[in-house]
């Protein structure tokens, strides 16, 4: 019951952020033909599983409930891959096959670069 209060609790924090900074990215850019804020989201989230992974995995600076709470809790609940699945959909559907590519590059490509990098930011 612990673990799942501690994920509970990160999950809750995760989803907050990701509306607020989904939101951010939505106004600043204030664009309607990508989605931005799933994108700004999906990018922080990777860059920062990769310096928290690379810190956990080189430096041990984690307890078990730690990782629970940052990576299953906040960081599972502030990425949304399930929304960047959804949305590609939906650009497929409404044939906007251009979108969707670049939809799917800049996700896939520039999220493991930032993985690479907070990974690399963090092992210094």
């Amino acid at each position: 019951m612990k673990n799942i209060l501690i994920i509970g609790t990160g999950g809750f924090l995760g989803a907050v952020l990701r509306y607020i900074v989904s939101g951010y990215f939505h106004r600043v850019c204030n664009n309607s033909f990508f989605p931005v804020g799933t994108l700004g989201v999906n990018l922080l989230g990777c860059f920062f599983i990769g310096i928290l992974g690379g810190w956990s995995e080189n430096l041990k600076v984690f307890s078990a409930e730690q990782r629970l709470f940052l990576f299953l809790g906040l960081l599972g609940s502030f990425t949304t891959f399930s929304t960047f699945g959804y949305e590609t959909f939906v650009l497929l559907r409404d044939q906007e096959t251009v979108a969707a590519c670049m939809n799917i590059f800049v996700h896939l490509l520039v999220g493991i670069f930032a993985v690479w990098a907070g990974y690399t930011i963090s092992t210094i």
